[in-house]
C-alpha cells in the first residue's frame, strides 16, 4: 500500500500538468494542560508523526484547484471569490481568505493533500490542514510570514470560516514542533520553551474509543462560557487578578460558596490543571516521567468529575490503564465525549498490554479500538 505521501505525489501527477513541492503538516497530541488553552493556561504539545501531505504547485491562471486524496473529493475557485462553503473546503478556504485580508495577493494554483490522521481522535487534522497550505503559500508567492505568525492566521481562519473557537494550541504545536520535545506554551502570552522527552524507557500510545458523543460540540461551548463566568465572579472576589493563572485552587474554594456549583467545579479544574502542568513541566526537566505520569492521571480525574467531558468509554480505558505498572500514565486527550486517551506505557510491554485492554473494551462495549504507536516531529516542513 502506497505511503500518503506517495499517494499524494501519484495523484497530483494524474490531476495537473504542474510541478509541485511537497509538505508534511503533523498532528499534534497534549500531554498535559487539557482544555486550559482558552483560558490563558499552560499546556504541553507535541507534534507528532502523523499529519497531512500538501503537494503544491502555482499554475499561472486565477484559479485554486484543490483535491482530497481522503475524501475523493475536489474544488475549483477563483482567487478572487473566495467564499464560505461546507465541510472541509472551508478550511482551505478560511486560510486564502486569511491571506487576503492580510494584503496578501493569491496567485492561481494547483494542490492535492491528504494524510493519515484518524479522524474524530483528537489529533488535530485540522490545524494540519490550515497550517499545511499557508506554509506552501506562504513559501511558493514568497509572504515572508514567521511561523508564530502562520499559526495566529490559522486559528483566525478556523474561528471564521468553520465558525471553530478554537485556542492556538493546536495550530501553534503544528508550526513549532521540534522532534523529541514537547512544548510548554502559555496561552496567555504565547512565551514557549521546548522540554525533552526522549523516548527511551516508555511509549506514547493512543487508544481511540472509536466514539464521538453528540454532547462534544454544545459542551465546548457551554464549558467556554462556564469559564468565562467563573473568572468573572471571581475577579470581583479577588481584584488585582488578571487572568486564571493569578488564581489558585484555594482561591476558588476559599470563594465556593459565591460560585454555582457547575462553575465552581469547572473554576477548581482550570485553576488545579494550570498548577498541575507547571509541576508537570518540572518534573520532565528532572527526568522524573513517572511523577508526570501520576499528573496525567489526575488530570483525567478531574475531566471527568470536575469538568464533566469524559464519558464511559474514556472512564473505563483510564481504569483499564490503572491495572497495569507499565502504564505510569492515562488519560483523556482532547475534546472529550469520545476520541483518545494518551498513554505512557513501557515500550517493552505496550503489545501485550493493550491486546488485553482492548479485548476487555470489546467486552464492555462491543466496540474494537484502535492503538497508534506516537513519535513526536518537527512543525510543518518542506520534504526534500
Amino acid at each position: 500500500m502506497p505511503s500518503s505521501s506517495e499517494r499524494v505525489l501519484t495523484t497530483f501527477a494524474a490531476k495537473f500538468t504542474t510541478t509541485p513541492r511537497l509538505y508534511f503538516a503533523p498532528g499534534r497530541i497534549n500531554l498535559i494542560g487539557e482544555h486550559v488553552d482558552y483560558n490563558d493556561g499552560f499546556v504541553m504539545p507535541a507534534a507528532i508523526n502523523k499529519g497531512i501531505w500538501y503537494a503544491v504547485a502555482p499554475n499561472t491562471t486565477n484559479t485554486a484547484s484543490f483535491y482530497s486524496t481522503d475524501l475523493h473529493e475536489s474544488l475549483s475557485i477563483e482567487v478572487t471569490n473566495v467564499h464560505k462553503m461546507d465541510g472541509w473546503k472551508n478550511y482551505v478556504l478560511g486560510i486564502m481568505d486569511q491571506v487576503q485580508k492580510a494584503g496578501y495577493v493569491i496567485g492561481g494554483f494547483d494542490c492535492v493533500f491528504g494524510g493519515n490522521l484518524p479522524v474524530g481522535a483528537g489529533m488535530s487534522s485540522s490545524a494540519a490542514v490550515e497550517c499545511g497550505l499557508l506554509v506552501a503559500l506562504n513559501d511558493l508567492f514568497q509572504y515572508g510570514l514567521d511561523r508564530v505568525t502562520i499559526a495566529k492566521m490559522a486559528q483566525k481562519a478556523e474561528h471564521t470560516y468553520p465558525g471553530v473557537q478554537c485556542g492556538i494550541m493546536d495550530m501553534f504545536a503544528n508550526m513549532m514542533g521540534k522532534m523529541d520535545h514537547v512544548i510548554l506554551l502559555n496561552c496567555m502570552n504565547l512565551d514557549f520553551k521546548y522540554l525533552p522527552l526522549p523516548l527511551t524507557e516508555y511509549s506514547i500510545i493512543l487508544i481511540n474509543t472509536k466514539v464521538h458523543h453528540s454532547l462534544a460540540g454544545s459542551a465546548y461551548n457551554e464549558r467556554r462560557n462556564e469559564c468565562a463566568e467563573g473568572f468573572k465572579i471571581l475577579k470581583l472576589l479577588v481584584p488585582e487578578v488578571t487572568s486564571w493563572q493569578d488564581l489558585s485552587r484555594a482561591d476558588v474554594e476559599k470563594n465556593k460558596a459565591q460560585l454555582p456549583e457547575n462553575i465552581y467545579k469547572r473554576s477548581l479544574y482550570v485553576t488545579g490543571e494550570i498548577e498541575r502542568t507547571l509541576k508537570a513541566s518540572k518534573h520532565l526537566e528532572n527526568h522524573e516521567l513517572k511523577q508526570f505520569g501520576k499528573l496525567m492521571f489526575e488530570t483525567h480525574e478531574g475531566l471527568s468529575k470536575l469538568y464533566e467531558v469524559s464519558c464511559p468509554e474514556l472512564d473505563f480505558l483510564v481504569e483499564q490503564a490503572k491495572k497495569f505498572p507499565a502504564i505510569i500514565g492515562s488519560r483523556l486527550m482532547g475534546g472529550g465525549f469520545g476520541g483518545c486517551t494518551i498513554n505512557l506505557i513501557k515500550i517493552s510491554e505496550w503489545g501485550a498490554i493493550t491486546q488485553t485492554i482492548l479485548k476487555e473494551y470489546k467486552a464492555a462495549f462491543n466496540i474494537d479500538a484502535e492503538v497508534y504507536d506516537m513519535a513526536l516531529s518537527d512543525g510543518t516542513y518542506e520534504a526534500v
